[in-house]
């Protein structure tokens, strides 16, 4: 009897579990897809600017060294990459190049900025180059009453008994100025100029070579400075015909002082200093304007001082000069002439 409602009790359990199956009726699940992600577009990255500086081979260390520095101190300022080359190429012009500033010989200015018109070019006393569109040069100086006066300044401070002499082309009306000028700067810093030892000349002598005169015989005319006038430190006028290796190798040769505005290869003996347009001071001048994509330019460079023989033009007597030729740039010292 017991194993009877035993066996109808598990029948009876089984019928339970029965129906709560079949109520368990559910609605099917979707399975899960993937859903397509839109991928960001990469923006390329702008190249950093680059600036290039082109020297030749054969510079002096100290003078490549003072370019390198002064445009390398820009372009960091600038937030630029700088690089020095001794070339460029059409294939150097990568997308970032922005400023190339050249010194001779011609690397191509006038192809490189063709090709490259968004890049803004600046030529250093590279003979040939005009300034327009996007190429900008340094402009011949035109301040020959300037240097002129600070020649005889120069002469004037190195010289004993301010024994001074200019050599210059004759019938050259802006030689004729310029000789005003030597001598207002050496009245400038001497006043009368009275020499310690009598000598039957007055300072400064000049000599004025003829258009025509046959360059063998410049010697002669460095004889009558330097031996008849007894004339110690000569300047020589800026003028092709002139101003020759072969008339500073005279120079040389006669045991005088000399000052000029390009120094001669090879260096001719007593050469004392170089008045030259300061091209260090004329980059840092066009640099906004070439950075802020201005071509174009004719910068004008102020007067500086190379190639100093520090044995004569000591460094006080070069602070001295130094001091005038800020003067004079100021325009708070007159060179007495109208340029």
């Amino acid at each position: 009897m017991r194993t009877k409602i035993f066996l109808f009790l598990i029948l009876i359990a089984s019928l339970l579990s029965a129906c709560g199956l079949a109520a368990e009726t559910g609605t099917p699940t979707a399975a899960p897809t993937d859903t397509p992600t839109a991928l960001p577009t990469l923006t390329p990255t702008p190249a950093v600017p680059l600036a290039i500086l082109v020297l030749p081979t054969n510079m002096n260390k100290a003078e490549s060294d003072a370019f390198q520095k002064v445009v390398y101190d820009l372009a960091q300022q600038a937030g630029m990459r700088f690089q020095v080359r001794n070339s460029l190429s059409p294939a150097d012009l990568e997308p970032g190049l922005q400023v190339v500033i050249a010194l001779p010989p011609d690397p191509g200015i006038a192809a490189l900025a063709a090709a490259a018109p968004q890049v803004q070019f600046l030529a250093i006393n590279i003979p040939g180059i005009s300034a327009g569109g996007n190429v900008s040069i340094l402009a011949s100086t035109t301040q020959l009453d300037v240097t002129a006066f600070l020649a005889g300044y120069i002469a004037a401070l190195v010289s004993d008994d301010y024994r001074t002499g200019m050599i210059v082309p004759k019938d050259n009306p802006n030689a004729q100025k310029a000789m005003a000028a030597f001598s207002t700067g050496m009245t400038f810093y001497c006043g009368l100029c009275r020499p310690f030892y009598y000598v039957p000349y007055t300072f400064p002598q000049f000599a004025e070579i003829p258009a025509d005169e046959d360059p063998n015989r410049f010697g002669g005319w460095v004889n009558y400075l330097v031996v008849d006038r007894k004339a110690y430190t000569l300047y020589v006028y800026p003028d092709s015909k002139i101003a020759t290796q072969q008339l500073f190798d005279y120079i040389g040769t006669s045991g005088a002082q000399v000052i000029g505005v390009s120094l001669p290869n090879p260096k001719p003996s007593g050469w004392v200093v170089t008045l030259r347009p300061d091209e260090i001071k004329a980059i840092q001048s066009a640099w906004p304007g070439l950075i802020a994509g201005q071509g174009g330019q004719s910068v004008q460079a102020p007067l500086g001082l190379g190639d100093v023989d520090a044995s004569v033009l000591t460094p006080g007597k070069l602070r001295l000069v130094q001091q005038v030729l800020g003067e004079l740039q100021a325009g708070r010292i007159s060179t007495g002439v109208t340029p």
